[in-house]
């Protein structure tokens, strides 16, 4: 795996390796090297070079640096230069370009394939608000996801005519860092759709959640009835679908319907009042425990992880202990 050193002046780089933690979750072999207002140069080197010292594979290295010319940068070419057949420097740090290196690690082993790689997604996330104040993009003629511009009349079969479900998650914060980086990417879906009535009416947050969305994937905020009558019409045969619902009772609805999910990425479950918490990050009520028990006998199975690189949690004793934590409480 390739290694990966974030250097900043100041405080800036241990900042944004726990944002990346929070967000993707713990890495191996990635350090954080500061340069703080009472050191110099040498200083900057000595932790460059140890952190590449603890690294499994010291043949291929990235430095993500936040400034070109500045000192750490300056540092991290000195030590590149015997080694710049392999090794490679990106300047210009932000959390997107970070995020988007280590999920590149999962399928690239070269430094210089993942420093020429993430270099787009650092300039994509950067936005600006109101729109208007955005460079115009050039209009592209073919969409992301391979479907033709414009509308297609009823009856139309695209692809195969079905909709291929990459994942679908159950979430009360529904899209968020963690599913617009580690798992959109370990998925790779053209398109994700959250599944909410309440959300759906709710302008400012369709909005938001629209706006969230990764470069190169549209985003739908759809009531579940839509849900269950956009898994049918073959218009939508060449999209890969990220799902997801705020709660199992909207997942169990839709599947009923005869939407062709087989399989529940469970990942977080907000506490509220008449909930019990059963981990750090899911709280149940009784009808949360009689969804999933009906989403069993339907034969969807469950996979129980916050990110990609989790282990998986076990949902038998999930809910064995959220109905003894209801009991409780009566």
């Amino acid at each position: 795996m390739v290694g990966i050193i974030l250097a900043s002046h100041g405080g800036f780089a241990e900042g944004i390796f726990q944002s990346a933690s929070m967000i993707f979750g713990e890495q191996d072999n990635v350090k954080a090297v500061t340069l703080m207002p009472n050191e110099g140069p040498d200083d900057v080197r000595a932790k460059m070079e140890k952190a590449i010292d603890s690294f499994e594979n010291k043949d291929e290295v990235l430095f993500l640096i936040d400034l070109w010319g500045g000192t750490p940068f300056n540092q991290a070419n000195t030590i590149l230069e015997a080694h710049k057949d392999k090794w490679a420097i990106v300047a210009g740090m932000n959390l997107p370009m970070v995020i988007e290196a280590y999920a590149s690690r999962l399928s690239m082993e070269s430094a210089h394939e993942i420093a020429a790689h993430i270099i787009e997604t650092a300039k994509d996330g950067v936005k600006v608000k109101p729109e208007g104040l955005q460079p115009k993009k050039k209009t592209e003629t073919v969409s992301e996801d391979d479907q033709p511009k414009g509308s297609l009349s009823p009856g139309t079969v695209v692809g195969d005519g079905k909709i291929k479900y990459v994942l679908a998650r159950v979430d009360s914060r529904l899209l968020h860092g963690q599913v617009a980086t580690a798992w959109t990417r370990s998925t790779n879906p053209n398109r994700i759709i959250v599944v909410s009535d309440k959300v759906a009416k709710d302008k400012l947050r369709k909005s938001m959640i629209v706006e969230a969305a990764p470069p190169g994937v549209h985003a739908n905020v759809i009531p579940v009835k839509k849900m269950i009558d956009v898994a049918k019409d073959t218009r939508f045969g060449n999209t890969k679908a990220l799902i997801l619902f705020e709660n199992p009772e909207d997942a169990l609805t839709v599947i009923k319907a005869g939407v062709d999910i087989k399989e529940l990425n469970i990942g977080s479950m907000a506490h509220s009042v008449g909930k019990v918490a059963v981990s750090k990050v899911l709280s149940l009520d009784g009808e949360d425990v009689k969804a999933f028990e009906e989403l069993e006998k339907l034969g969807v199975k469950f996979d129980v992880r916050k990110v990609p690189d989790d282990s998986k949690g076990n949902m038998d004793q999930i809910i064995n202990k959220a109905r003894q934590g209801l009991a409780e409480n009566k």
